[in-house]
């Protein structure tokens, strides 16, 4: 394939974007909402929450690379992993209509349904979200390319995401009266699962699959494990990941709780909006520009100075009192704005990774390096999700009733100091990661030398001399 090949339409960016757009609505909804619809909606207790959804998320995280390894193996006359955008989007959004309802149960009963419906919603979500990650891999092998497309699908996240932040909560409200609705709420997501099945026809009518693996390529399961395991950038972007999503999960696990037992008591829906769009409008901003910046700085350093700045004004949150509501709101778009590129920089990193390992052993596995990477998201949301849990019920925080001094301490050190000492850890270890733009630029050239000639992949990496 040559360069003007390699280069993809805007019309394909967008379409691949919106994929992101669907799976955000339902993400970003369990992201901010899902602990408190079960705390305050739903009537199960935090710590019983937060133990369920960290108990599925675990599950949901290790039957990733199996759904990976599965979209690998897939062979249709469209390609690996375009079909299950088709396949999974309406039992995906059915799903979460189930997910969000509220059956008149006994305490056991509830736990039990929300046990069975969490865990159904989320396969199906795994099973259209890892081919959707994987098609990154696969759509062009330009790794520039990469970067701008991971942009763009992450400005269907955060566009999403803002849908999500700004709408949900006042939805609720005018559908069911409040914001603790259950009607609201099971309506919400019923719109939500309608709008996500269109998005996802458009992605996989307006994308393309040109990136195979290698014709003669012959594996196994144990040897695309073994491939994976010892890839040492994917391993350092896995953990980084982890520390990452903590850092993400545990303050949007708290927010809810933050506005309406500390800053805004009576108007927590409106003030809640208010921040968590604000926070948006910040990411999709910055996401904007990071392909421009990573192309001055490189993916890695980008990153690195991109998270210092988000990560100490996360910290900050800790001095903020009702009376800074509208600082609190600044800085929550300034730091998002300097947050909101990491993911899309972690991506592309992941897709470079898949790279990186093709050159090494002769073997491409895009599936299972996305699906694996998604595997290392949900652990890091399945921690955040029980440490909040866990943290509320250990502090004494009783649902809807005026919290006491020490209760509100713990929710401002959820929102500020607790995060940032896992921002920490994912800083530290992505300065390890050792695949900076040169280094991938030598990898593309020597794998499309392959591709053409088909030269084993010891001969490659010994004439090269390469060993990030």
């Amino acid at each position: 394939m040559n360069s003007a090949e390699a280069k993809l339409t805007f019309q394909e960016k967008v379409g691949y974007s919106l994929g992101d757009f669907a799976s955000v609505l339902f993400w970003q909804t369990i992201s901010l909402h899902l602990i408190f619809f079960y705390t305050d909606v739903f009537g199960i207790g935090a710590s019983a929450a937060g133990t369920m959804i960290f108990l599925t998320r675990m599950w949901d995280g290790i039957n990733d690379p199996m759904m990976g390894m599965i979209a690998d193996r897939t062979h249709t006359r469209w390609g690996k992993f375009r079909p299950y955008l088709l396949w999974m989007s309406i039992p995906l959004a059915i799903a979460a209509v189930f997910t969000f309802s509220t059956p008149d149960f006994s305490y056991s009963g509830k736990l039990i349904y929300a046990y069975v419906t969490f865990v159904v919603f989320m396969m199906l979500y795994t099973a259209i979200n890892i081919p959707y990650s994987a098609l990154l891999g696969v759509i062009t092998p330009d790794s520039s390319e990469r970067t701008v497309l991971s942009s763009f699908k992450y400005i269907g996240a955060y566009a999403g995401a803002l849908v999500v932040s700004a709408f949900l909560l006042p939805l609720v409200k005018q559908i069911g009266g409040s914001g603790t609705s259950p009607t609201g709420w099971t309506v919400s997501m019923g719109l939500f699962g309608v709008i996500a099945v269109l998005l996802f026809v458009v992605t996989f009518f307006t994308t393309k699959e040109r990136v195979c693996p290698p014709a003669s390529q012959k594996t196994t399961v144990g040897r695309d494990l073994k491939d994976l395991f010892t890839n040492k950038p994917w391993l350092l972007m896995l953990f980084a990941t982890l520390a990452m999503l903590l850092w993400v999960s545990l303050r949007l696990g708290v927010t809810n709780y933050y506005f309406r037992y500390y800053i805004a008591p009576n108007r927590f829906e409106e003030w809640v909006s208010v921040f968590n769009t604000v926070g948006m409008i910040g990411s999709i901003s910055g996401v904007v520009v990071v392909s421009w910046f990573a192309r001055i700085l490189g993916k890695k350093k980008a990153f690195l100075i991109l998270f210092i700045i988000a990560n100490l004004l996360t910290m900050s949150f800790l001095f903020f009192t009702p009376r800074h509501i509208i600082l609190l709101i600044v800085v929550q778009g300034i730091a998002s704005f300097a947050g909101g590129p990491l993911t899309p920089l972690i991506w592309a990193m992941y897709a470079d990774t898949a790279d990186y390992s093709e050159w090494k052993n002769g073997r491409r596995a895009t599936g299972l390096i996305f699906s694996a990477s998604t595997m290392s998201q949900k652990f890091g949301w399945a921690f955040g999700a029980f440490l909040t849990g866990l943290l509320l019920d250990k502090i004494g925080y009783v649902p809807n009733v005026e919290q006491p001094a020490h209760v509100l301490f713990w929710m401002r050190m959820l929102m500020s100091v607790i995060p940032g000492i896992a921002g920490i850890v994912s800083i530290v270890i992505v300065l390890f990661y050792k695949l900076d733009e040169s280094t991938m630029k030598e990898i593309g050239d020597q794998l499309q030398q392959r591709r053409k000639a088909g030269p084993s992949a010891a001969a490659i990496a010994e004439e090269s001399g390469l060993n990030p």
